[in-house]
């Protein structure tokens, strides 16, 4: 445990801006560790669908076996995306801090998104509260643990650059080591959050309107590039159309774009590589 939250830290500290993919089983996991990838995030979007059901539909139990899954599945360094964690409160947050690194999770995030349709966005003084009752969970642990704040609004129907910057730099002083405001859709507005901060900002790619590489993210002053549910889609697309196919056309031409079974397995025995 203390080796991948070592490793994990280091990546957050040395120059340089990084890929952390997110798998959403042990199989996808263990194919972008063989490809050289230095770390991984879970996606709770990608495991949800793995288990047939809406994002944000399992319990915690669920979603800790799951993540445990992951972290078992290849000696890279995880963070996990849960949610929200187990609850509302303070002392929920800090109770997700204290599983999330009793499973050998290197990290998780942890977001301002109450999963409420009606009030998606928790008060900003809870928001806080939340972020730095983790916070001291976390200095509490016998080993390291990075914690990444997420700030919810884009994704929720509220484009407020300034109260998004204002929750991440109140996350920030409450002692978060990543800051993440997912749905930043523009290299100005990027570069934008990441000189309002000290800590490494997290962003995501693979959303709908936005793909940048990872030299303009850099320059804008990107640390870590997640993809969230992206390849899980990627996948699912794949599934559904050739299942499309199957059922609308009688035909299994998609089997030409499958990958080759040796190739696939080989991810598995170590004869396949990036």
């Amino acid at each position: 445990m203390e080796d991948k939250a070592t490793a994990f830290r280091r990546l957050h500290d040395e120059p340089g801006t990084f890929i952390i993919p997110n798998p959403w089983d042990a199989g996808t996991a263990r194919i972008l560790a063989a490809m050289g990838f230095s770390a991984l995030a879970t996606t709770s979007a990608g495991m949800a669908f793995s288990l047939g059901v809406a994002e944000g539909a399992t319990s915690p139990e669920v979603m800790l076996d799951h993540c445990r899954s992951i972290v078992v599945a290849t000696p890279l360094p995880v963070s996990a995306d849960l949610e929200n964690g187990f609850g509302d409160s303070p002392e929920s947050a800090a109770e997700t801090i204290r599983a999330a690194a009793g499973i050998g999770l290197a990290g998780c995030s942890l977001e301002d998104h109450t999963g409420r349709r009606d009030a998606p966005i928790y008060d900003f003084t809870l928001a806080v509260e939340r972020i730095a009752a983790a916070v001291e969970a976390r200095r509490a642990l016998p080993h390291d643990f990075v914690l990444t704040a997420r700030c919810e609004n884009l994704l929720w129907g509220r484009p407020d650059l300034d109260d998004t910057i204002r929750r991440l730099q109140a996350f920030e002083r409450a002692g978060a080591d990543v800051l993440y405001a997912p749905g930043l859709n523009d290299l100005a507005t990027i570069r934008t959050v990441c000189e309002a901060v000290a800590k490494p900002v997290n962003v995501v790619m693979g959303l709908s309107g936005a793909s940048f590489s990872v030299a303009e993210l850099a320059a804008a002053g990107v640390k870590r590039i997640s993809v969230g549910g992206a390849l899980a889609r990627l996948a699912y697309g794949a599934f559904v159309e050739g299942a499309r196919e199957m059922r609308s056309s009688g035909t299994f031409r998609f089997s030409e774009r499958a990958i080759g079974f040796a190739e696939l397995e080989g991810f598995f025995t170590g004869a396949t590589k990036a």
